[in-house]
């Protein structure tokens, strides 16, 4: 399997070099010369695999030719054992034909551990081959950051540095982050928006003496590894709701655009996923493109569910790359419209090939409290101020269904016991695990949106 960039200028790559490159050389987003088949037949002989055998065989396609399968399935299977449920990510029934995928039984209860509790042990792997170490910079609007430090923290060849927007995460997600004691980890506080801190990010990357000098990786879901390893729950969703004999829809909320677009993956790769919704908070860019073809940036204004405070969703460039018909150039000039003009419309061929897939809805933070009240009015069930948005964008999508619609549900409620509380009149615990969360010291650094600054930490930090 090589991978290419998504901007055409960067040569293409094997698995291993895209994990550790993260971003591809010209600013591109890494993506498969072509996405592998699985055929139906296939799709019955896996359907009674547990997750973490699912897991090796959905994978294997992207990782054949750089890693050994043996040794491969180790890792999966070292990074499945690490969460609270059997199933890993089980599906809960809401009601008729609506179904929550629970994907926060990870370390840090939220779905980005699905990726990350792999990603740090391909890391490990791929090191300790080349005997090479690295350095990790990455940007976070809430949940990635505490899984990229559980997955590498206390990792010899590894250092890694997160950024968060200071007070724009919830005070849960900022501990997960800040009382981890490891020597190579780094959270830095930054003025401003996850937007200026994935600017950052991206910034460093840019700066390609830089990013030599220090050996610089990605974490974020701009690393091609992070969502090859999600498109595995849905793959698992679909099998046990009946595929390839049954069609499903699938509801997510959505930030970065990573998770959904790990659900355009597997529906190319011909699991039979149909409609494809997305859920946005008042930050709509998303919904607003879907729905009437209007990228156009505007402030992030901060939410209840602060994960999805994005108004600059990366992977949103790979499905781009695809409207686009795979033509880099193409691709590179529309994002360059984007950020000089600060609006990007498709015109109506290539939108009405993205509303063929996709549908959208958006939700204020007084529509995400009555939603996570009368769920749990209703069923019992307490959602999180982002679970409950893919709930109410599945709601509005598709009132009628006629088949098993799947939502995300990204995050433990306990990770937003406020939100959850103002909505619901009770404070959900943490689990055991993490009860003394409030009790431990944190370790941060306040910065500016300063490149030269972040470019100065980084190299005073770095071990090695």
């Amino acid at each position: 399997m090589r991978y290419i960039s998504t901007r055409g200028q960067a040569p293409s790559l094997g698995f291993a070099d895209v994990t550790l490159a993260g971003l591809a050389s010209d600013g591109g987003l890494y993506v498969p010369e072509s996405w592998p088949q699985i055929g139906a037949e296939m799709q019955r002989d896996w359907r009674n695999l547990s997750y973490a055998e699912l897991a090796v065989n959905v994978m294997r396609p992207f990782i054949v030719g750089d890693i050994p399968t043996a040794a491969f399935a180790r890792m999966v299977h070292d990074a499945y054992a690490t969460f609270g449920h059997p199933a890993v990510t089980p599906l809960v029934q809401l009601d008729s034909n609506l179904w929550l995928q629970e994907l926060f039984h990870g370390p840090t209860l939220a779905f980005k551990d699905v990726a990350l509790q792999l990603l740090g042990r391909l890391f490990d792997h791929i090191l300790a081959q080349r005997s090479q170490r690295i350095t990790i910079v990455g940007a976070t609007s809430g949940d990635t950051g505490s899984a990229a430090i559980e997955a590498c923290r206390d990792r010899e060849a590894v250092d890694i540095f997160i950024l968060f927007p200071k007070g724009r995460v919830s005070p849960v997600q900022q501990r997960q982050m800040t009382t981890v004691p490891s020597g190579n980890v780094h959270c830095i506080a930054v003025e401003g928006t996850f937007d200026d801190c994935q600017d950052l990010v991206k910034a460093l990357f840019a700066d390609a003496a830089f990013r030599d000098e220090v050996n610089l990786s990605a974490v974020n879901s701009i690393n091609w590894a992070r969502v090859m390893a999600q498109t595995v729950y849905y793959a698992y969703a679909a099998l046990q709701l009946g595929a390839p004999d049954r069609k499903i829809d699938v509801a997510v909320p959505t930030g970065n655009f990573g998770n959904i677009f790990a659900a355009y993956g597997v529906k190319q790769m011909g699991f039979p996923l149909e409609r494809l919704i997305v859920g946005s908070n008042r930050n709509d860019i998303l919904t607003r493109f879907f729905q009437a073809d209007d990228m156009s940036l505007r402030a992030v204004e901060p939410s209840l569910s602060p994960s999805m405070d994005i108004q600059v969703s990366s992977n949103v460039e790979r499905l781009l790359f695809d409207l686009y018909d795979r033509d880099g150039r193409a691709t590179a000039e529309a994002l360059a419209e984007l950020r000089t003009k600060g609006r990007l419309t498709l015109g109506e061929n290539r939108h009405a090939a993205a509303k063929a897939t996709f549908s959208a809805a958006s939700f204020d933070d007084a529509a995400i409290l009555a939603g996570i009240k009368s769920w749990q009015e209703r069923s019992g069930y307490v959602l999180d101020p982002h679970s409950a948005v893919g709930v109410l964008a599945a709601e509005a999508c598709a009132p009628q269904r006629d088949r098993p619609l799947v939502v995300g549900a990204t995050a433990h409620p306990a990770k937003f016991p406020d939100a959850v509380e103002r909505a619901t009149g009770k404070r959900p615990a943490l689990p055991d695990r993490l009860a003394d969360l409030f009790e431990r010291e944190e370790r941060l650094t306040e910065m500016a949106n300063d490149i030269q600054a972040l470019q100065r930490l980084v190299r005073q930090r770095r071990r090695g």
